[in-house]
């Protein structure tokens, strides 16, 4: 398993969000998780991605136990092995899409030459060949969300969050980001861990899993 979670709780004061939850995927699967607002599927979401700790429970990336990592340590696993997407894209306004996308990877301490390369690569995989110049300013959102998956996948993590990636979007767009994400799972082997609303989007991934009141109630 790339990502395998334990018994993970999580607490806010006197609200518990999430109930003794187990999780687990597999190299190159793409697994959706849906449920209600409330159901605890972003707090999941951000405990997988190690932007948050859980109360309570284990969970390993690629073979690391990330719960024992802290400050830079963590940090740097997260930046080399982890990838966002939101549901609003987050581009720096002030960065084209080739700079946007090599950000990370600069951070990272890659150079910038090869950086750079990533970059394009990406943006070309995702269909922006010819807007890597481009503000986000000068994007649709459709592009947008699209330099923001390149961003996502420039340090080639093994594991890619996506939270209502396509939830800003027409319905157009939302079918090309849909099938983007299988094309480049297909392409660069990543795993894909969805939270969506979306029936169809969930409709179309390997496993679909609802979560309610912090627990998963179907799809296990």
């Amino acid at each position: 398993m790339i990502i395998e979670a334990k018994g993970i709780y999580k607490s806010f004061g006197s609200l518990e969000v999430l109930k003794g939850v187990d999780f687990s995927a597999g190299k190159g699967e793409v697994v959706a998780i849906t449920g209600a607002s409330g159901a605890g599927k972003t707090t999941l979401l951000e405990i997988l991605g190690t932007l948050s700790s859980p109360d309570r429970g284990s969970l390993v990336i690629a073979g690391t136990d990330v719960c024992a990592l802290r400050g830079n340590a963590l940090s740097s696993f997260r930046g080399s092995n982890i990838g966002f997407v939101f549901q609003f894209h987050h581009l720096l306004p002030e960065f084209t899409s080739l700079e946007n996308v090599m950000i990370p990877a600069l951070i990272a301490g890659v150079p910038t030459q090869k950086a750079k390369e990533k970059a394009e690569n990406l943006l070309t995989r995702v269909g922006l060949s010819q807007r890597t110049s481009h503000k986000p300013s000068e994007l649709s959102g459709g592009e947008q969300q699209r330099v923001a998956i390149a961003r996502a996948l420039v340090n080639s993590p093994a594991v890619l969050f996506a939270d209502e990636p396509t939830g800003n979007l027409d319905s157009v767009t939302k079918e090309e980001i849909h099938r983007l994400f299988f094309d480049l799972r297909d392409e660069l082997g990543q795993t894909v861990i969805i939270v969506t609303h979306d029936a169809g989007l969930a409709g179309i991934c390997d496993r679909a899993l609802t979560m309610k009141d912090g627990q998963f109630v179907t799809g296990l």
